[in-house]
């Protein structure tokens, strides 16, 4: 890398900038969208209406009711969908540039949003398909949200904005139960319809108003758009032209690129044989699917039917009760990945979440009367109060953080595809719950999350031994960590080198840099320990 001569300005850097503010809000109206489906579609499955036209008959009555099938196919085909659209997003972003794959990805949200919204009586398999549609809109913006932040966010603040993307999910959910608690005693189609056509706003501001912000410095550097790329991360960081952190970053994006082009044409699973990157690629899979098994979406899909159970009169009020724990709580989780870093926010938020399960499951399982749940309400309550600790540490630790992780798992150079696999591992898990939780909870009704618990202590066993701090870390930094076998419990005293002596996975491909992770590790501690035994070195000299 060049060296940094001339007269840089040094000037301290502002902790956030109007610029970035807005960037991170807006683009999380990604986050939004799929955050209101999942909010909607709990209630729609409660309403009477939604049951007479698209459920099946009770034998013993005149009300309707959903199949476990049924409602699992309803809730649980979006997420094949957006398993999809996770996979076909990074490509396509690679091709076409991310803002104007999230402008794209919109339209087709909305292709999925009116084939939902015309179907006639009886024909809920309509509602299926527009479901699977949608869903693909939404999963390829799960995947170039984060991506566009991760890749557009000043390094300081980046783990903060890439969680912003789980705040607007919360919103998303929050703002869908209020909805839906406003239109759930209409007698007409409009108590699901008018929730359904909502969202047409919500995706009509995302794919309109992502045209008139700026492509992501990246990307624009890569396509040879070198002065739109400095210009925009001069916005972003807040500094002048000449401040040495855009001339750092830029040098960086700017080796990048080249040691790219010496790689262009490579077929996408070369990434498995990278520096680290099976291990890698394993990682962000793991941790994508041990989000979704915390349990988190037991509560969103199916809280309004769960809530019932518990005698609770008006299960409506209770999702709005989590959802505004929910999105309350996340805030914390803004906070907390960047002031107590990404290794022990998740590894108490797991410790946190698996005591609640077990209360909750026991109180479920033990105490309440599952046949008349009125003749227990102490019980009821218990469990909506450990629903909602349970919430608080979800949306505070493992909802947002784990984005971030994902983000900042890959070099540059496989980060579209390998960030496309992890996220397609979150919506893969996202429908086997969906899909198969009815079924599950009719068999060994609350205990069901006794399992969510064990799933919690394994996942906090996977981040203590695996898991590398990457709290205020460079992409580069974080590259090399896992490059040189930085041990994750020792992560956090690593000292990096300066930027030209980075170990990066760029650097090893081209063949700059030769050895294994073992011997690059010794070499690296090598050169620590020269470092700090300078010092006294000159002092033997002086004396």
């Amino acid at each position: 890398m060049e060296k940094y001569v001339g007269p840089y300005d040094n000037a301290p850097i502002p902790r956030l900038t109007i610029h970035s503010f807005i960037m991170g809000v807006f683009v999380s109206m990604g986050g939004f969208i799929f955050g209101y489906d999942t909010g909607q579609i709990s209630g729609f499955l409660g309403m009477a209406e939604f049951q007479s036209r698209f459920g099946q008959k009770d034998s013993d009555g005149p009300g309707y009711h959903f199949s476990n099938v049924r409602s699992g196919l309803i809730v649980a085909l979006l997420s094949v969908g957006t398993l999809m659209g996770a996979l076909l997003g990074g490509p396509v972003a690679d091709r076409i540039g991310r803002k104007w794959s999230i402008s794209g990805w919109c339209m087709m949200l909305h292709i999925g949003l009116i084939v939902q919204m015309t179907a006639d009586n009886h024909k809920w398999y309509q509602i299926v398909v527009g479901r699977w549609i949608a869903g693909l809109g939404v999963g390829a913006l799960s995947l170039l949200v984060p991506m566009y932040q991760s890749e557009s966010a000043p390094r300081q603040i980046r783990g903060a904005l890439i969680s912003t993307y789980q705040l607007f999910i919360t919103l998303g959910i929050l703002v869908a139960n209020c909805i839906n608690f406003g239109t759930e005693k209409r007698t007409n189609t409009g108590s699901w319809r008018i929730p359904m056509g909502i969202s047409f706003i919500w995706v009509l501001i995302l794919g309109v108003g992502i045209v008139f912000f700026p492509e992501s410095p990246r990307y624009d550097y890569r396509h040879g758009r070198e002065e739109q790329a400095k210009r925009t991360m001069i916005k972003l960081y807040g500094v002048s032209e000449n401040h040495r952190v855009v001339a750092e970053e830029l040098a960086e994006i700017k080796e990048k690129h080249e040691e790219e082009l010496l790689q262009s044409g490579e077929p996408w699973y070369r990434m498995f044989t990278g520096p680290r990157m099976l291990y890698r690629i394993a990682l962000g899979v793991s941790l994508q699917a041990l989000q979704q098994l915390t349990g988190a979406n037991y509560f969103f899909y199916y809280g309004t039917v769960i809530f019932k159970s518990t005698g609770i009169n008006n299960s409506y009020v209770t999702q709005m009760i989590l959802g505004g724990v929910n999105f309350g709580t996340t805030f914390l989780g803004l906070y907390v990945v960047e002031a107590c870093g990404r290794r022990k926010s998740l590894i108490f938020g797991a410790g946190w979440m698996f005591v609640c399960f077990m209360v909750f499951a026991s109180v479920g399982h033990f105490a309440l009367d599952r046949n008349i749940p009125e003749n227990t309400p102490h019980a009821g309550k218990a469990m909506i109060v450990f629903a909602c600790l349970f919430i608080l540490g979800f949306a505070s630790t493992w909802g947002p953080i784990i984005w971030t992780i994902c983000a900042e798992l890959y070099p540059s150079r496989y980060r579209s595809n390998a960030m496309a696999l992890s996220t397609a591992s979150n919506w893969g898990w996202n429908f086997l719950l969906a899909f198969f939780t009815p079924f599950i909870v009719g068999d060994i009704d609350f205990r069901y999350g006794y399992i969510f618990a064990a799933c919690l202590f394994v996942s906090a066993g996977v981040v203590y031994f695996f898991v590398i701090e990457g709290q205020g870390r460079t992409l580069e930094e974080i590259d090399t960590m896992y490059i040189l076998h930085v041990n994750p419990r020792e992560s956090t005293k690593w000292i990096a080198p300066p930027p030209e002596e980075l170990i990066t996975t760029e650097r090893l491909v081209r063949g700059e840099v030769a050895g294994t992770g073992a011997d690059l590790e010794q070499s690296d501690s090598a050169r620590a320990r020269a470092k700090e035994t300078e010092p006294s070195k000159k002092l033997l000299l002086f004396l």
